[in-house]
């Protein structure tokens, strides 16, 4: 039997690539052979490191700016990652605000509007910018949301609401631009040991008995590191998933299995 290629031709964006979970995502599909589109908001100098990472790795990289919220940003930046790199196989919605843990019943209306808007419809802004480029490589999307969504973890909203949205998109497109041959799954992640953990200890949102907590609660009884989450999403994103959408493959080390 002939080996394929791990990818179609072309480049995979990952947004949220200067994150602690997007930049390992962008390092472990460019080992598989992915040449990528690093997409931060506001951290230049970190997309610069993750693009000087990839590139001695052997694959090609550029770093691009864009705020998802605003979908004419968005459109501009996957028309320049369309003018350098001809052809987009993959789009990795790896971003997300940092969330604040809140009971439902503390929450002000606006910003759960706000968390809507940035995480929600950046991710809509991001696949419906894209979808040409993915019929015509008959490409795949790939959203990183949370564990959340199968079991409530306490003052988490502002992480599953927003999520809840994004996962129902997921399946939306599957259904939708499947005809086209174009992919959508998802990623669902537990606790993960990467940038949103260190900085909800360094405010005080998470501390030592929340992650004992946390690991307790998990079947293998630790939290997760971000390659865990980033080898599911190569997985999901390469050829070796062709008859696999829809989905959302669970990496929490078994939290939501209760």
């Amino acid at each position: 039997m002939q080996t394929q290629p791990e990818f179609p031709s072309g480049v995979a964006i990952v947004t949220g690539g200067t994150g602690g979970i997007g930049s390992v995502v962008c390092q472990v599909l460019a080992s598989r052979g992915a040449d990528i589109a690093v997409v931060y908001r506001g951290n230049a100098e970190r997309a610069a490191d993750v693009v000087q990472q990839i590139r001695a790795l052997g694959r090609r990289a550029e770093a691009y700016q864009a705020d998802l919220s605003d979908l004419d940003s968005v459109h501009q930046m996957v028309e320049r990652v369309r003018a350098d790199f001809d052809a987009i196989h993959t789009v990795v919605y790896a971003s997300g605000p940092h969330v604040h843990m809140r009971y439902l019943s503390k929450l002000a209306p606006s910003e759960l509007a706000e968390y809507l808007n940035t995480d929600t419809m950046g991710f809509y802004h991001l696949v419906t910018a894209a979808l040409p480029a993915l019929r015509e490589s008959k490409g795949s999307i790939v959203a990183c949301h949370t564990a959340g969504l199968a079991r409530w973890p306490a003052r988490d909203a502002l992480s599953v609401v927003p999520k809840a949205g994004v996962d129902a998109l997921i399946k939306g497109f599957a259904k939708e631009e499947g005809r086209y041959g174009v992919r959508a799954n998802a990623v669902g992640t537990g606790t993960v040991e990467a940038g949103i953990h260190f900085r909800a200890m360094e405010l005080g949102d998470f501390d030592e008995h929340y992650i004992r907590v946390a690991t307790a609660n998990t079947a293998l009884k630790r939290i997760g590191q971000p390659e865990d989450t980033a080898e599911a999403v190569a997985f999901l994103a390469s050829n070796r998933a062709n008859f696999v959408t829809g989905q959302t493959l669970m990496v929490d080390g078994g939290y939501s299995i209760g």
